[in-house]
């Protein structure tokens, strides 16, 4: 027997400007693009912490104040994202601005959340000798530790609306305790899929069937086609770049491939580019490494580190085109997923097996999240490596020899 059944979806709805905004209202479109551009603007320009804090910068900014949406509706993109490869904070970002405004909206949400962090990436590389390593700065730690409210807030919150039950808390911890106890990106994911059929064998008679929503085929012809470009463009690119032999070409495949297959976010991401990158000799282990610790360093998301390699490997004059021709090539396949996603999503979050499978997938987000609070949020944040006495470098050297999860 289940306790505090779900709360009445009919009032998720009705407070879900997901479902409001899917056809947009011509005349407002200018004025909610403008809206659009302002806050995501400030949110690349301010959001520091790595991708758990991103999460709880744009619920703080869409969910608490500006309410574009709610806490339910929230977890269900946050749940989305996890599910897809690519940066996940990065394909929030998108999936908010298109539900608020099309796919203009995303495209100027995204560029806005983006291109803060990459341009600082990008003239970054262009002083990288004299920058040296930033990982050990006071003022990073500083703002590692300015993140860990901000975490904790989303934590809390998300946990009153998503968790109102024991069983669901109950759902919430054991989804902490395993991922702590096993960290990593696939289990992260296991975690969520678990919550979901959890959710789904217990809700599942709780929960009254939501009006059917009636989707522009339209739009689903549009999101299979990008759903398409995503694939042809993974398995085209290697086929391409060996037989042109041309580096830009070989630069966008390697780029794009480890996009599209990461699970994780940023952090993940790094070793996979490691291996494409250093062993053909287009940079140095130092390059790499004096790179990733910059990122650290600026706000938005850690993927504008590919700005930072793309300027360095591409050199010369026009060495910020190299910058952003790999900016796009590692965002693009998760932008392209989400945007293809997106649209069948909301046809089946509609249903009434679909919310009970929600309600323990948003459980599960929650301890997610919980976990992440921990580490890397409180670990790199609150707790600092110092070094043992009578050997003051080692402490040092341990962390430029490898970067460290944020």
């Amino acid at each position: 027997m289940v306790d505090d059944p779900m709360h009445d979806d009919s009032e998720r709805r009705a407070d879900d400007p997901l479902q409001a905004s899917a056809a947009p209202d011509a005349g407002s479109r200018p004025w909610r693009l403008a809206e659009i551009c302002g806050a995501f603007l400030k949110l690349g320009l301010t959001s520091f912490g790595g991708p758990v804090a991103h999460l709880g910068y744009l619920r703080a900014e869409f969910v608490a104040r500006r309410r574009w949406l709610d806490d339910a509706a929230f977890g269900d993109l946050v749940a989305l994202c996890q599910f897809l490869p690519g940066p996940a904070s990065s394909q929030l970002v998108f999936a908010l601005g298109m539900q608020r405004a099309g796919v203009l909206g995303a495209i100027c949400a995204s560029l806005c959340f983006t291109l803060p962090s990459a341009l600082a990436m990008i003239i970054f590389g262009y002083g990288v000798v004299a920058a040296g390593n930033l990982r050990n700065a006071g003022w990073l730690h500083g703002l590692k530790l300015a993140a860990v409210p901000v975490v904790a807030q989303a934590v809390w919150g998300m946990g009153r609306k998503l968790c109102p039950d024991r069983t669901r808390v109950s759902m919430c911890l054991a989804a902490a305790a395993v991922l702590l106890a096993v960290p990593g990106a696939l289990c992260q994911i296991a975690i969520i899929a678990a919550g979901a059929a959890v959710g789904w064998w217990l809700y599942r008679g709780a929960i009254a069937t939501p009006p059917a929503t009636r989707p522009s085929p339209r739009a689903h012809l549009a999101a299979a086609a990008t759903l398409i470009m995503f694939v042809v463009l993974l398995v085209g690119t290697p086929f391409l770049a060996a037989a042109s032999g041309r580096k830009p070409i070989a630069m966008f495949d390697s780029f794009y491939r480890c996009g599209a297959l990461v699970f994780g976010g940023g952090h993940v991401v790094l070793p996979l580019l490691r291996a494409e990158l250093v062993p053909r000799g287009w940079l140095t282990d130092e390059t790499f490494l004096a790179g990733y610790g910059a990122a650290q360093a600026v706000p938005g998301p850690l993927f504008t580190f590919s700005g930072y390699l793309g300027t360095v490997m591409w050199g010369g004059r026009y060495a910020w085109a190299g910058g952003l021709w790999c900016l796009v090539a590692l965002f693009l396949p998760g932008w392209l997923l989400i945007g293809g996603t997106l649209p069948f999503w909301h046809t089946l979050r509609s249903k009434a097996w679909t919310q009970a499978a929600l309600c323990g997938a948003n459980a599960a987000v929650v301890g997610v999240l919980l976990a992440a609070l921990y580490n890397p949020v409180i670990t790199g944040g609150m707790i600092r490596r110092l070094p043992a006495r009578g050997s003051s470098g080692s402490a040092e050297a341990t962390c430029s020899a490898a970067p460290a999860e944020d």
